[in-house]
């Protein structure tokens, strides 16, 4: 059961409190907190305008290459703090022929130039790198990752783009006012079945859609605590970014305790609690003992029903889902196909990752097998541990065997589950999965091309109780079964200590980089002009857009090296012609640029009341309009496609996630929002006029007179830039963050 409350409360004697005489004021109280205190020990800033540096950096295999391009453009010398890149998600070598190991090639020499931590390929995924070797109680990471959470270690972590890693690389800050903080009370103690995976969706249930928690911290306390243990609390502490919250922190205790200890780090505990009387902007309060095991349908993780609602209910639900994938695909995904008598079939599950992977996960779900096993040729079970040394407990307590014998498949520390590179449903299939996310095509499907898959979010015990019941959709709470013992964690940190470079401290200015073919510069990115003058190349009403669907995942990953051949799939799953319309809009601006002008550029001139002669001050970009766009993944490619493709601005009525917002300005696209208000009424191929842009970043305006040209006339309309802050602006001003620094270079500001 979980229940949201709006106001502010207090956290006094391990308890929450919404008013007392004792209690301080909220402005005193808001000190309290764990997470004002780390964020401001970490902030060179004395307001509440915080100037944040991180202890360390981590970044995979998707986003270490142009990360570390844009920061030696901007002139990076060596990394400052620990800078780790992993090799998880670009570790097949399916897409690009040698691209993926070219890329793997350069990150090593990287490493060994800059001084950097280099991680090769299937030793371990991302999170759990950090989890094991990174992490501190206190400490602050930024990942360029959106699941860059540790806090159940006492660690704050944030997901953002890969421009805001190229700001620490270059020594600069992470620049946020101080975060909203929502006091997460747990407890109860969760009933047999009911895994970590069943809580987070719950919470995404209860927070996503409302908006409750967005880009705030959720901070973690409460009685229950201490009945988890650390990879129950882990494998809920890294969903809280699908309810959009910011970061996320929890309480420590003797069992964080015992991790460090456990993993050869004692002296990177310290206790954390909030202080007496800490105060929160609003509290979610869970009683675990009354949570179900739940499922998650596509296309999201706040799509919530238990099981059981699922199972009583399921052609309803899911010829619901089926109407969602015609507005979300441009096609029918036939999931009621799965019912035969009454039940749901599925096709595959999937156990993965930086949250399904964890060895508690994975050691119920081989207790639930047990002297069942799979009965089903057509069901397929693969499991992923999260590293290395995980695999080796799993190994060493005879985990891996049982389930080798019941039937299911161990596969390497890899990342491609969550995001559409392995697991790959066949049409029409249904897999159910514990791992991150269930986003339109995922799991690697390309509706453009006729194909369509879903997933359902579950928790490793129900797809391990679904594999026992040959494929039948089955809640681990059906299920007699003995859980696993309490483990003593064990951690061999051999395969880390032989495989692993650790070259912080040790950059050699004088080595090579290694560049593969495949590894290109960024074009050249214009500064601002004047006047600006936008066409309309995409126009997305759907509620939410997310990075998905502005660059896909899976097949366009080898290509994250190479900007304008990854450039080329922009939107290509959502909206297909859009390619194809920037390009042509960037083609008409180089063509005015020498003096030249198109018909199109000439008729909606004509239309707007502009000459020829004021052509010349006028630059041309393209944008697109999506009413809430970014939910998703922190990778910057969302952003930077459009930007290679000649884009200038994006208009919303809000975005999604602080993180994409962020990309979009360090990128140098303008992150404008329109009132709710305003329908926008306006078609792909329409005409956005700004005079003055320039002068208007310049003097900080917030609201900016336009003029939108279509087929029906021209109507006057006001962009807003909201919350822009004078850095935000020059960024802007320049172009996108990477020639700011280049000017600031230049300056001899750097």
């Amino acid at each position: 059961m979980i229940t949201l409350y709006s106001g502010g409360v207090y956290l006094q004697n391990g308890k929450p409190e919404f008013e007392g005489k004792a209690l301080p004021a909220p402005e005193e109280g808001r000190k309290r907190t764990l997470s004002y205190g780390i964020l401001k020990a970490h902030s060179r800033s004395a307001s509440d305008r915080l100037n944040i540096k991180f202890d360390s950096l981590i970044s995979h295999d998707i986003t270490y290459v142009g990360i570390i391009q844009t920061a030696m453009a901007s002139g990076l010398k060596r990394f400052p703090v620990p800078y780790v890149m992993t090799n998880c998600h670009n570790s097949l070598c399916a897409v690009g022929g040698t691209i993926n190991a070219d890329d793997h090639s350069f990150g090593y020499s990287a490493a060994v130039r800059f001084g950097g931590i280099y991680v090769p390929a299937n030793v371990a995924v991302i999170h759990q790198y950090a989890r094991e070797m990174m992490s501190g109680c206190g400490r602050m990471i930024l990942g360029s990752d959106s699941h860059t959470r540790y806090g159940a270690l006492g660690t704050m972590g944030i997901g953002e783009g890969g421009p805001e890693i190229v700001r620490q690389l270059l020594g600069d800050t992470y620049d946020i006012s101080l975060p909203k903080t929502v006091l997460v009370y747990l407890e109860g103690e969760p009933q047999r079945g009911v895994g970590p995976h069943d809580v987070a969706i719950a919470l995404c249930g209860a927070v996503y859609k409302n908006d409750f928690v967005k880009n705030k911290v959720l901070e973690f306390a409460g009685p229950a605590l201490k009945k988890l243990p650390m990879d129950y609390r882990i494998g809920l502490d890294v969903m809280t970014t699908e309810t959009k919250a910011l970061s996320s922190i929890w309480a420590t205790d003797e069992a964080v305790e015992e991790y460090y200890r456990a993993h050869g780090r004692p002296e990177d505990f310290k206790p954390l609690s909030p202080g007496n009387g800490a105060y929160y902007d609003s509290m979610i309060r869970i009683d675990l003992s009354k949570l179900e095991p739940m499922a998650a349908l596509p296309f999201h993780p706040s799509e919530a029903f238990t099981i059981a609602e699922l199972k009583a209910n399921a052609g309803d639900i899911l010829r619901e889902v089926e109407r969602r994938s015609a507005e979300a695909l441009g096609r029918e995904l036939k999931l009621t196909d799965k019912l035969a008598g009454g039940r749901i079939v599925v096709d595959q599950g999937v156990i993965a990752g930086c949250a399904g992977g964890m060895y508690d996960n994975i050691a119920e779900a081989a207790a639930i097998l047990e002297g069942r096993g799979m009965r089903s040729v057509d069901f397929a079970l693969s499991i992923y541990p999260p590293s290395v040394p995980v695999n080796i407990e799993l190994i060493k307590d005879g985990v891996q065997q049982r389930l080798l014998e019941n039937g299911a498949l161990f596969k390497p520390c890899f990342c491609g589950p969550c995001f559409g590179a392995d697991e790959i449903p066949g049409n029409n299939g249904l897999s159910i999965r514990h791992t991150t996310r269930n986003f339109p095509n995922r799991e690697g499907s390309k509706p453009s091309e006729g194909q369509a898959a879903g997933v359902i979010l579950m928790d490793a015990r129900s797809i391990a109780a679904t594999a026992a019941n040959g494929g039948v959709l089955t809640s681990a709470a059906e299920l007699d079964y003995e859980k696993p013992p309490a483990r003593v964690c064990s951690f061999d940190a051999a395969p880390y200590e032989r495989r692993v470079y650790f070259g912080f401290g040790k950059a050699d200015p004088s080595a090579p980089l290694k560049f593969g073919p495949n590894i290109v510069p960024w074009p050249e990115i214009p500064s601002m002009g004047e006047n600006l003058l936008i066409r309309l190349c995409s126009v997305i009403h759907d509620e939410v857009t997310t990075t998905d669907e502005l660059i896909p995942s899976g097949e366009s990953s080898s290509y994250r090296s190479n900007p304008l051949k990854l450039a080329s799939l922009a939107l290509s799953r959502r909206d297909p012609g859009y390619v194809e319309r920037a390009r042509a809009v960037q083609e008409e601006e180089r063509l005015r640029r020498e003096g030249g002008y198109s018909e199109s550029l000439l008729s909606a001139a004509k239309l707007l009341g502009l000459g020829e002669s004021d052509l010349k001050s006028v630059q041309l970009g393209s944008a697109i309009f999506a009413r809430k766009p970014g939910d998703g993944s922190a990778r910057e490619q969302a952003a930077s496609c459009q930007r290679v493709l000649g884009g200038s601005a994006n208009i919303c009525y809000e975005y999604a996630t602080k993180r994409y917002r962020s990309n979009c300005v360090n990128w140098g696209l303008l992150p404008f929002t329109i009132d709710r208000a305003v329908d926008f009424k306006w078609e792909t191929g329409d005409y956005i006029y700004i005079p003055g842009i320039r002068k208007a970043l310049l003097e900080m305006k917030s609201e900016i007179a336009a003029r939108a040209a279509s087929k029906n006339g021209v109507e006057d309309i006001t962009l807003k830039l909201e919350g822009l802050t004078e850095e935000e602006r020059d960024i802007l001003l320049a172009g996108c963050l990477m020639n700011w620094y280049a000017e600031r270079l230049n300056d001899g500001q750097n």
